[in-house]
Parts: structure tokens; sequence; C-alpha cells
């Protein structure tokens, strides 16, 4: 048993970060992350920690700074939101394509403009093809505890990849709740020592670090790359396993709630899902089968078990928080790819949600269940896409 406190989820990250006890953080503030580094940073002046914090000009060069770090040897971590998140765009590249394992604090923000710093999933999903593991979190809770398990999986010898830890700005991380932290050494021997693969600094064996690499040999690379990354989802349940061991919290590719057996189904992420089981729970009490599936690691996706859990629905509707525009949503887009593999379909919509932070209101889930359950008994749909609480 750790200690059960009440603090944000921004404190639960610092706090995470400070038992992982990495080498070296780069990172530049912007909100709502920047309370992670700037707690962390206090670690580093009280000496509560070895780390190299490198504070830089832009999270262009936090992200340089993180990948030169890595490739030279060293555990790295840092942190941002929105902007910062796409000003690393070209950088988020070239650590995957490295096979660097960085692992990123990310509180999800939306995307300007108009200029919002408020939460939303349009950072993440915009770099969900960027080659990181994504590691989604539906409370601070789960934020701590998906940190601690990121470490672990972005450096299993069978993955070596960069891993981001995605939860909601302000909802989650400015929000008090009461959690469990781990003790120090439990977390320090969870995680063990860093051994770096072919270490800059190894004079002994020289390497180089992004090479040109010519069309001849570059598709090769881009497949081993996708292997590593598709490696993660076994180990993602491996490391969930031994999570539970310490800590009595079990973990898996998503949650399943009240699934088994459910006509209509949500897909949800993050916060709002929170919000989504309470009025599943109210609707189960009326006698209708509801459920939610709630994705845990979106990258790599599972998409043959998500497939599995929501063939035997009749009606789902994807809630992204996020959009594509032009298109459907980035949930949408990775439910439907899932459920090609089963031959028994649920009929499947599309809603836009909570976008600068909009709020997401129990009769906002409820409102979709009731849609879904007309959905189901007729087979007729209104409209596969649609943005909730719009005000024309």
């Amino acid at each position: 048993m750790g200690k059960l406190l009440a603090v944000t989820g921004n404190q639960a990250m610092a706090e995470a970060m400070r038992q992982i006890n990495p080498d070296v953080c780069a990172a530049y503030p912007i909100t709502p992350s920047t309370e992670v580094m700037q707690r962390f940073s206090s670690f580093v002046a009280d000496g509560a920690v070895d780390t190299e914090l490198v504070t830089v000009e832009s999270e262009h060069s936090a992200m340089s700074a993180c990948i030169g770090a890595a490739a030279a040897g060293g555990r790295v971590m840092t942190a941002t939101s929105s902007q910062g998140l796409a000003l690393m765009w070209e950088m988020l590249h070239i650590a995957s394509g490295n096979r660097i394992p960085i692992v990123l604090t990310l509180v999800n923000r939306a995307l300007s403009a108009p200029l919002n710093i408020h939460g939303d999933h349009s950072d993440s999903m915009g770099a969900r093809d960027c080659g990181w593991i994504q590691i989604y979190s539906e409370n601070g809770q789960e934020a701590y505890d998906n940190l601690i398990q990121a470490v672990r999986i972005a450096e299993h010898e069978d993955v070596r990849l960069p891993a981001m830890v995605c939860m909601d700005g302000f909802i989650i991380s400015h929000s008090i709740e009461s959690m469990e932290y781990l003790d120090d050494q439990v977390v320090r021997d969870f995680i063990g020592s860093f051994t770096p693969t072919y270490p800059l600094l190894d004079n002994d064996n020289p390497v180089t670090y992004g090479p040109l690499v010519l069309p001849d040999y570059f598709i090769e690379f881009k497949k081993a790359q996708h292997e590593a990354t598709m490696a993660a989802r076994d180990v993602t349940l491996e490391v969930a396993k031994d999570f539970a061991k310490i800590s009595g919290r079990s973990y898996g590719l998503f949650e399943d709630y009240k699934l088994d057996d459910a006509d209509i189904a949500l897909v949800i992420l993050n916060s709002a899902a929170g919000t989504a089981k309470d009025v599943v729970d109210e609707f189960r009490n009326k006698g209708i089968k509801a459920g939610i599936l709630k994705p845990r690691l979106f990258r790599p996706f599972p998409y043959e078990e998500v497939g599995d859990a929501l063939k035997n629905t009749k009606a789902v509707a994807v809630l992204d928080r996020s959009d594509s525009y032009g298109g459907f949503g980035p949930g949408y887009m990775e439910i439907a790819s899932a459920l090609m593999i089963n031959s028994s379909r649920p009929i499947l919509i599309n809603k836009i949600y909570g976008l600068g932070g909009r709020d997401f209101f129990p009769e906002h889930a409820g409102a979709v269940l009731n849609e879904l359950k007309e959905i189901a008994a007729t087979g007729n749909v209104k409209t596969f896409k649609e943005y909730i609480g719009y005000r024309d």
C-alpha cells in the first residue's frame, strides 16, 4: 500500500517523474502542462532527483535535446501540450524513426486557431501517425500509473520506441482527486535501470544516428518500425500484468464497461468516459443494455480485440474529442477499421464533442444512447456524423 493523497493530475505526473528519476529532461512551458515541469524542476533544485534539467527556447528544441540525450544513452522524459506538440512534430518523427524511447507527458489541449487553452484531443490525434506509442488516461490515477508503465513499454527490447501518456487538460491536469502514490523503491524496482542500445557515447562501438537512407532500403526501416510498434501491444499487456502485482490496479488495451451483453455502446476516451459510465449505469437500471469501450492503447491500435469486443452490439457511437475536417473523427476511423474484421457488424455513428474544452454533460451521453436505442430498433440513421452541443 502506497500513500493516499489529494492531488492534481499535473502533480501526479511530476511525482511519477520524480520516482522514475530520469537522466535528462528538456522542456519548454506551455499551458496546461507547465505545472508538470515546474514541479519537477523543484525536485531537481531540491536534489530529490539526479536529473539534468535542460531549459530551452522552444518545444522543437526541447524534443531535439531529448533526442540527443537519449541517443547518447540517457533515460529521457519531457512534457508538453497543444501547439508545443505541434512545434515538435518534425522531431517526433526523428525520435520514433531512430527508435529512441523518450517518454512524454501530454496534457491534451485544443490546437489554434482560434486560440484556445482548454482540453480536447486535437494535439495527440494530430500526432497519432508520428510513430509514438499513445496511452490515454481517464483520471489522475490512471495518468500516474500509465506514465510509470510507459517507461517499461518504451524501453522494452522488442519495442524501443517513444511513448506519450495523454490526460485531459484542466479537467484532469488541474483538478484535485484522491489517488495512491506507490512507494519510491517499488516504482524504481518496477522500471529497473535503463540499458541503452547503441549509445552514441560508447566510444568503443561507434554508431551513426539518422544517416541518409535511399529508396533501396528505406521501406525496410519503416517496416521494422511498424513491427516494433505492433510488438508494443503484447508488451503493454505484459507490463500491465506486472504492474497489477505491485499496485492492485489492472489495465488492458482498453476498458470494456458493461459491454459483455450490450446492445448499444459508446466508444469514448479519457475523462468523459467517467461521465458516460454514470449514464450507462442509469440506462442499465432501466433495463437497457448499454455499455462502453474506453480505448487505453491507441497506438498501436488493438483492432482485433476491439472488433471482437463490439461484434455483438447492434449500434455503436464513437465520440471524438477532435475532428478530421472533411472526414470522420479519428476514433471513428479506427473503430470502423476494427469492425471490418467481423462479418457481423453494428451500425456505427460518429459524434464530435467537447472541442476547445466544451463541457460534456450526462444529458449529452444520454441523448446519444437514446439515439442508439432507436437505431438498434429500426436500423434508421439520421446522420452518421454530428456535433454535440453545437449552436446554430
